[in-house]
């Protein structure tokens, strides 16, 4: 089975030294499930379609106050590609 590669857009990566430990590790996890089986992830809390026409989607990081979210796009469906876009509170999330 051919795995997806799945890139952190770089605002994430600079800001993921702020992000709670936990959040980092579920982070980490998502992004090989993502790897692994791609961009749906029914089994991730709150896992959701935010876009069918350009292929968004997000989850739940961590709930509680605050809630961490994780938002992904399919960049190149034919090369298997995810871009991690956003990771944060659901407060700030870009929907």
């Amino acid at each position: 089975m051919n795995k997806w590669t799945v890139t952190l857009h770089p605002k994430i990566v600079k800001k993921s030294k702020e992000l709670p430990e936990k959040v980092r590790f579920k982070l980490a996890t998502l992004a090989n499930d993502l790897q692994q089986s791609g961009y749906i992830q029914p089994s991730w809390p709150n896992f959701g379609v935010l876009n069918k026409t350009t292929m968004a989607y997000h989850c739940h990081l961590k709930k509680g106050h605050p809630t961490y979210v994780a938002c992904w796009q399919v960049t190149n469906k034919e090369k298997k590609i995810i871009e991690v876009y956003y990771v944060g509170t659901h407060e700030n999330a870009p929907y």
